[in-house]
């Protein structure tokens, strides 16, 4: 990794601020911020290319130690620059230069103490944070609230999922950050009870985007969501008090100096720069080591589709032959194991996926206090002594990796839970997967040990919902602009199935084409994949698709928007080494023809897998990019991919 900071400070001093009013540029001068203080209220806007994507818009904090949100002064400023180059295995960039423009902002409230906010501005994408100072003798302090906000134009519509209400849902474990979406609403509709989640895209007129959304949260600090739309603005809202049964603080203990969380705003005249975004890692850094090389790849996981009785001896033996027939790297082996197969048998399982060179993760409840989840493993993971003693063993009989589930809520109680599990996990050598949990914020490049979180409406709800069974296209053509963009996604998706039942048969039908299934394979990105193949697809797949499956990838070099919509269609393309991969689906309600720009991929010839003449089946085909464009004709819940 290169990291080289180049600063180049101009400290203003307060007479210069006549106007009240200081401005900083992207790079390449498109994206501009202007910082003011209005009525002793400090507010920022935003525009590119000349054009207003954020009117003025509220900043400032409220504390134990001051309200640093009215009554203040702007009294200086910073100018400087950032030039950092880095190397990322897990995110949808394997190698990223990060160039952007800072500016410092420091504001002075009526008590004479002083806060400062500090942008960093790069060609579509703007990260700011609050930078808290010591305050005479004060060291510490509990920020309570932010007055940070943004205000579109009117005219604006949203795609937002809203925030679960909390100790509701399944085993009072909300919330889980697995709601639903609108799409294209009206901004005066979007009135949740309990706000909407991060991220937030945002559609301004034909052809302006933005994308809200924050990184960089650790112990340190609580995450934050969106307000529902009032007075205009949408503000940073801090997690609600009825989270972790009422437990806990709503705000953050921080130590001073500190800092909060980077709120980030990716713009862009159309919504490359959304899928394309790697934002939520260029303004952090790993918080420790790796103890070992980790290895990422493709899981079996009876229970998706086989659930609870699945978790036996027989059956997991079953999907280890799975795993290693296709191929796979790793297995999953859900809730019960501990009842069902026991500690002695599941080390004889292990040693056998390590026979077959196939690894093992394990779930765990994380639960010991704040829900009612009963599924055990329980009381294994909340606390340091029982944490620590579980993964001892979990490394002496070899698992590869624990997932860890129920862990709803965003205060900093729980952010501290976190970054406990993954910290004790990278000590015993364990990647951690989390599942009934919130978005990651920039945790791929923060926690070397980390492969993802559900954080999404996912696969477990298509068996379980039927409402999320016709809405699956619909979904998923929202999740590589906003879901996915930011942070990785563990799904567990894949279906081959017909019926999404053990004997495949009449049940919860599935309503998306294989094609469309394989497609998201792509489209989806995370680190580890728990595909939700079964056994039988060994017998009743086509031998394309699990060819397909046998060599897709789950890190990538390279990742590129193609065409799309939210909510309507999507293509994107991913380069894995050489090889290109390019993935579609359709969730209108009529096939749709594309004709594609892949001008960038220097290979010719390729091979697509495109929707069959009936049913949910799939063909394959040669193709060819002789004049660098091809065209496709995608089927309702249909999808295509290609590999150059």
């Amino acid at each position: 990794m290169r990291y080289i900071i180049f600063l180049m400070g101009m400290l203003i001093a307060s007479p210069t601020f006549a106007q009240n009013n200081v401005e900083v540029a992207s790079p390449d001068g498109n994206l501009n911020i202007t910082v003011s203080v209005q009525q002793g209220k400090p507010v920022y806007a935003v525009s590119y290319k000349g054009r207003i994507m954020l009117e003025n818009s509220p900043l400032g904090l409220t504390t134990n130690e001051g309200d640093f949100s009215t009554n203040l002064s702007l009294v200086n400023s910073e100018t400087g620059e950032v030039d950092k180059q880095y190397t990322q295995r897990k995110i949808k960039q394997s190698y990223v230069e990060y160039t952007a423009n800072t500016l410092t902002v420091t504001f002075e409230n009526a008590d004479e103490k002083q806060i400062s906010v500090r942008f960093q501005v790069s060609n579509n994408d703007i990260a700011f944070r609050y930078e808290l100072p010591v305050w005479g003798e004060t060291l510490s302090a509990v920020v309570e609230k932010e007055a940070t906000g943004f205000r579109f134009p009117s005219s604006t519509k949203a795609f937002l999922s809203s925030m679960m209400e909390p100790m509701t849902g399944f085993a009072r474990t909300a919330p889980s950050y697995e709601s639903g979406y609108v799409a294209d609403e009206a901004l005066e509709n979007t009135t949740a009870e309990y706000g909407y989640v991060f991220p937030g895209l945002f559609r301004v007129g034909d052809d302006g985007w933005v994308l809200l959304t924050e990184t960089g949260v650790s112990s340190q600090y609580n995450a934050s969501h969106l307000s529902s739309h009032h007075d205009g603005v949408y503000r940073v809202e801090y997690p609600h008090p009825e989270q972790n049964n009422a437990f806990g603080s709503t705000g953050a203990q921080i130590g001073l100096p500190g800092v909060t969380p980077w709120r980030t705003i990716t713009v862009g005249e159309s919504l490359k720069p959304i899928v394309e975004t790697t934002i939520p890692w260029d303004v952090v850094e790993p918080l420790y080591e790796p103890s070992q090389h980790y290895e990422f790849g493709r899981g079996t996981w009876s229970w998706i589709i086989w659930q609870d009785n699945s978790m036996n001896y027989k059956d997991q033996v079953t999907y280890i032959d799975l795993a290693a027939a296709m191929d796979f790297e790793f297995i999953l082996i859900d809730a019960w194991w501990d009842a069902n197969i026991g500690y002695k048998k599941m080390e004889e399982l292990i040693r056998y996926a390590r026979s077959k060179e196939v690894g093992v993760f394990l779930w765990y409840n994380s639960n010991g206090s704040v829900n009612d989840a009963f599924q055990t493993p329980k009381d294994k993971m909340h606390t340091s002594i029982a944490r620590k003693k579980e993964m001892k063993w979990l490394q002496e009989v070899g698992v590869k990796g624990i997932k860890v589930d129920f862990l709803g809520g965003d205060k900093q109680t729980t952010m501290r839970l976190y970054e406990d599990i993954l910290s004790d996990a990278n000590d015993y050598g364990l990647q951690v997967i989390f599942h009934g949990t919130t978005l990651p914020r920039g945790w791929e490049r923060m926690y070397p040990n980390f492969v993802g979180n559900e954080a999404v409406l996912a696969s477990e709800m298509l068996v379980f919902v039927q409402d999320v069974r016709e809405k699956e296209a619909f979904y998923a053509a929202l999740h590589p602009f906003i879901r996915n963009s930011v942070a990785s996604m563990e799904f567990g998706g894949v279906v081959l199935n017909k019926y999404l039942n053990k004997g495949n048969e009449e049940g919860q039908e599935r309503l998306t084409t294989n094609a469309f299934q394989l497609a998201t394979g792509v489209l989806f990105q995370n680190p580890v994949q728990m595909f939700a193949l079964t056994p039988n697809n060994l017998d009743d797949a086509s031998g394309h698709e699990l060819n397909f499956m046998r060599e897709l990838p789950t890190t990538w070099n390279e990742t590129r928007f193609i065409d799309g919509y939210p909510g309507k269609y999507a293509v994107i393309a991913r380069r894995s080494g050489q090889s290109w991969y390019v993935a579609g689906i359709n969730a209108e309600d009529e096939p749709k023809k594309l004709n594609l720009d892949l001008s960038f991929i220097s290979k010719e010839n390729g091979k697509m897998i495109l929707d069959g003449a009936q049913g949910l089946s799939s063909r394959q085909k040669d193709i060819s990019l002789s004049d660098g464009t091809i065209e496709v004709e995608v089927d309702h819940r249909g999808g295509f991919v290609m590999k150059f």
